[in-house]
Parts: C-alpha cells; sequence; structure tokens
C-alpha cells in the first residue's frame, strides 16, 4: 500500500507557481485548468497542529493538470528536478498510459519540469518524454539528461504568468 508522508510535499514550489499562473490565465480567459486532487485515506493526524502525518493513496493518481486552452484539451504532471538528471522513474507507468491515451484522443499531454538547482523550467511534450521512455527499450538508462533537452522548450516567466507554459504549447501545437 503506497502511503504519504512529509516526501508527499515534494514538487510544492512549482506546483505553487502553476497554480498562480493557471489562476492568472483564468482571469486573462486564455485557459481553464485545474489541480487534480490525489484522493488519500488519513492514518495519522497530528489534532494539535491540524495535519495529516500520515495517509495512504486511494488510487493511482493520473496527472497533477487537466483543462482546456482555447478549446484544446490538455493534461500535464508538474516534476521537480534537483540534478541535472531527470530519472524516468517519476513518471509513474499509470501516468504515462493516462498522457498517451490522452493524447489518443486528441488532447495534448506534456510535463513541466522544475530545474530548481538550475531554476530553469522545461516544458517537454509528450512525443519527447515517449522517446525517453521507448529507448529504456534499447537498453539506455532509465533517466534523461538536462543536456539532452531541446532549448526551444525552456519556459520563462511573462507579465502574470510564472510558469509560461501556453509558450511551450504553442511551440508543441506548431511542430505537429
Amino acid at each position: 500500500m503506497a502511503t504519504w508522508n512529509s516526501r508527499g510535499l515534494r514538487g510544492s514550489t512549482l506546483e505553487e507557481m502553476i497554480n498562480s499562473t493557471n489562476e492568472y490565465y483564468r482571469t486573462k480567459k486564455l485557459a481553464l485548468v485545474q489541480k487534480i486532487p490525489t484522493p488519500i485515506t488519513p492514518l495519522n493526524f497530528d489534532s494539535d497542529k491540524r495535519l495529516i502525518t500520515k495517509a495512504y493513496f486511494e488510487k493511482d493518481s493520473t496527472v497533477d493538470y487537466i483543462g482546456v486552452v482555447q478549446e484544446i484539451p490538455v493534461c500535464f504532471d508538474a516534476k521537480e528536478c534537483h540534478t541535472d538528471t531527470f530519472s524516468l522513474q517519476n513518471i509513474h507507468s499509470h501516468q504515462y498510459e493516462f498522457m498517451k491515451e490522452f493524447e489518443e484522443q486528441g488532447g495534448i499531454s506534456f510535463i513541466i519540469i522544475y530545474f530548481s538547482e538550475r531554476n530553469d523550467i522545461y516544458y517537454m511534450p509528450f512525443r519527447e518524454l515517449k522517446e525517453y521512455v521507448e529507448r529504456v527499450d534499447e537498453g539506455h538508462a532509465k533517466n534523461f539528461k538536462y543536456a539532452e533537452l531541446n532549448d526551444d522548450y525552456f519556459i520563462k516567466s511573462e507579465g502574470g504568468a510564472i510558469v509560461h507554459y501556453l509558450k511551450g504549447l504553442e511551440r508543441d501545437l506548431e511542430e505537429r
């Protein structure tokens, strides 16, 4: 049984930045994207601090975010990486399968990766993720390096969009 503990807060910095961006996009009527909560059942609760200290996941989650951008369905996951090597083990098989099926239904799937040591944010189209996953079957390591990434997909803040992923989505659509 999978359980949640203090490690469950990994990625919260990136998620706060994305949540702020999503609110900005919503107010500007550019997109309507929501964070999908992962259902948990609490096991331990610190009533003094009003804090869940241990819980188990009720079921596998899909992705972190889902919504629509100018009539285009999108789903994506947010990942933080503290080194220049991103382990593909951070992408669970059920998440990968959901993104694959989402694409097959005409939606756009992607991952946003925050390389925290560099303070860089990367928009990874699903097709790029798929290439990295497929090369593992060819004997490659279960990771990819920062240096392998396409410079055109690094995204910056712009206006009220802290993680301006619509720029990455725009490029992604152009290349399809």
